[in-house]
């Protein structure tokens, strides 16, 4: 038999009650799904399903012209150096 160690979470109420009954239904204790799932991660060498986060309204905006300056990159202004940059966004200030 292996030596075991515990591991101390703090979960939602809620939520632990939601995972307990789910995981009694699979035949599964929480720390057997625990286990598995540590399991999973380490055969997988991270995490075992897909983690994303959706990107927000400004982040979707910005991609969407980065996209158009691709697509466009003559209707775009060009710079010979930053210097040339920042005396355009300050003049705009």
């Amino acid at each position: 038999m292996s030596v075991t160690s515990n591991i101390n979470i703090r979960v939602d109420t809620k939520l632990k009650q939601d995972a307990e009954e789910l995981f009694h239904d699979l035949g599964l204790t929480m720390s057997g799904a625990i286990t598995l799932f540590l399991q999973c991660a380490v055969n997988n060498n991270g995490i075992p399903f897909e983690v994303k986060r959706a990107p927000n309204a400004v982040t979707k905006a910005a991609l969407a012209e980065y996209e158009e300056m691709q697509k466009n990159p003559g209707s775009y202004p060009r710079y010979r150096s930053f210097d040339e940059l920042l005396n355009e966004v300050l003049e705009d200030a």
